[in-house]
């Protein structure tokens, strides 16, 4: 069964030109991409390994405004190839893509450590070791595009990831991806192929729509093939339609073969709190959908139709990526309003849940408000002691409910009255941990612990899931303050040598520096903003 690969990483973390490397071709074929020099669409190669298959790759852009685009093209994929700079390690969308990765279902895959002929061998060892504790189970490769350290290696390990499974035997599905048009073949779109197969001569419907087409040839990788097979990257010309008749989001189907639904029931998987309204992906479309929860379950009132099978996984996202799910039923009646019921933790239905009365006003029965209060002291007694606080309903009555609870809302938890945090019985770990810090940052695993440390200011948080001590933040402000009075700016292989710490050290309190509103980058350099005191607290 043939393959696809997809790239994941930060942006500039070095994607395109590994690609470029494995490959021999250019994926960023705009010239917006070319001039700006980052990915902003979608780019395909053909990868050959060595053991003589040849996988489809997918390059995805690392910018955080086109997640959109990252998972149109990771829909579909078999294993990832994820891309980390070795002198940055994992960044905000290293994290993002691999939770979208692991929502998609696509848990195998190989890292790629960029760039390791810029960074000296203990740094180059710290990053490979990050890396395998970021994805444990997954071969890592310290490679160079510049030099071709390690390509080889890379290829091997693909091709030991790459475990091809049994073809299934679902009708012909193909989201399309990208359309264009060609002179004198007319009209042209490529996808990843899900299932079926595609050869020339072929009916299909492009839905939503059911408008019907015929494919006059197929190609994979721009060789003309006879028939195509689930798994490969495919490109299908289809005369007879007009190129505006086609976009992203649209799927070419077996007549009769999927229906379209305004709905779909999935079992959610939750990263964040998921709003009312969210973003929904799937294949390669996007669209609004209302969310109806009902524990780990949801129903998505879509605003466009989709077209999509039991077992498909779906991406939700606002404003980041927030969770997703498998669907269960990819057209399902319409269900009950969360209004009209709750379930008490035992999991009952309470039909006695809030309603509004003729008046407009929430009414509710006392038996229901006794269990939700029973059901908040619950959650309460087992609230972490060092946040003491359970997050509050969201639900419309949630305003005419709350203030009858007895309890205190903060922000988006509540409380008991005068509840604060403690380290309780975990004052001996805290104060092991205090004893290992100082520059070098330390990973800390809990990051509640973390964070309630650093607001007694014991600690001070860098990077993702790192520390490092109060008094060495402090001396480095210092050094920071004093070296941009005497100088104007400072540079990061200064800082470095100022501070006599690793280069990745001195990135990670540059960029705390940056997030508290202290300096501001410029170029390669960092200044003072005009908020920033005129010398360090």
């Amino acid at each position: 069964m043939p393959l696809t690969v997809g790239t994941a990483g930060h942006i500039d973390h070095g994607k395109t030109w590994l690609v470029r490397a494995l490959t021999g071709k250019d994926t960023d074929r705009l010239p917006e991409e070319q001039a700006r020099g980052i990915s902003i669409d979608l780019g395909y190669a053909p990868l050959d390994l060595p053991d003589g298959r040849r996988l489809s790759l997918v390059d995805v852009p690392g910018h955080e405004r086109f997640v959109r685009t990252m998972v149109a093209g990771a829909t579909g994929i078999d294993l990832f190839l994820l891309v980390i700079d070795a002198g940055e390690g994992a960044r905000p969308q290293t994290h993002e893509h691999l939770a979208i990765l692991e929502l998609l279902g696509v848990d195998r895959g190989v890292i790629a450590v960029t760039k390791a002929d810029a960074v000296e061998p203990d740094e180059l060892a710290l990053a490979l070791e990050e890396a395998r504790e970021l994805v444990p189970g997954s071969e890592v490769i310290a490679v160079s595009a510049k030099t071709g350290l390690g390509l080889d290696e890379l290829r091997a390990a693909l091709a030991r990831a790459a475990v091809e499974g049994e073809p299934g035997d679902a009708p012909t599905r193909l989201y399309v991806d990208r359309v264009f048009s060609l002179h004198g073949i007319g009209t042209v779109a490529t996808g990843t192929l899900w299932s079926g197969k595609i050869a020339p001569g072929d009916v299909l419907h492009a839905d939503p729509g059911a408008r019907e087409v015929r494919v006059r040839s197929v190609q994979v990788h721009d060789r003309e093939v006879d028939v195509a097979g689930a798994g490969q990257r495919v490109a299908v010309a289809l005369p007879g339609i007009e190129r505006r008749d086609l976009d992203r989001g649209d799927v070419l189907v077996e007549p009769d073969a999927y229906g379209v639904s305004y709905r779909l029931d999935v079992e959610i998987e939750e990263l964040a709190p998921i709003p009312a309204r969210v973003l929904v992906h799937h294949g390669t479309a996007t669209m609004l959908a209302r969310v109806v929860r009902v524990g780990r379950f949801a129903q998505l009132r879509l605003d466009a139709p989709v077209v999509a099978a039991r077992g498909d996984r779906v991406v939700l996202r606002a404003g980041t990526t927030v969770g997703g799910g498998r669907v269960i039923d990819a057209a399902p009646p319409r269900h009950a309003e969360p209004e009209r019921f709750e379930r008490s933790a035992r999991g009952e239905v309470l039909i006695h849940a809030p309603v509004r009365d003729s008046a407009g006003e929430w009414a509710f029965s006392d038996n229901w408000f006794d269990e939700l209060r029973a059901e908040y002291e619950r959650r309460l007694d087992v609230a972490d002691p060092l946040d003491p606080g359970v997050p509050a309903p969201t639900q419309a009555w949630a305003a005419a409910v709350v203030p009858r609870l007895g309890l205190e809302q903060r922000g988006a938890k509540l409380y008991r009255p005068g509840a604060a945090g403690s380290l309780g019985a975990r004052e001996r770990e805290a104060a092991e941990l205090e004893a290992r810090l100082g520059f070098e940052p330390v990973k800390v695993e809990d990051a509640g612990l973390a964070r309630f440390l650093e607001q007694q200011g014991r600690l001070v948080r860098v990077g993702d899931g790192y520390a490092v001590s109060a008094a060495a933040y402090d001396r480095a402000r210092a050094a920071l303050f004093e070296e941009i009075g005497a100088s104007g700016r400072v540079t990061l292989a200064r800082f470095r040598d100022l501070l006599g710490v690793s280069r990745k050290t001195a990135q990670l309190l540059l960029e705390r520096f940056d997030a508290d509103r202290v300096t501001r980058r410029i170029g390669d350099a960092r200044v003072l903003r005009r908020s920033a005191p005129s010398r360090p607290k």
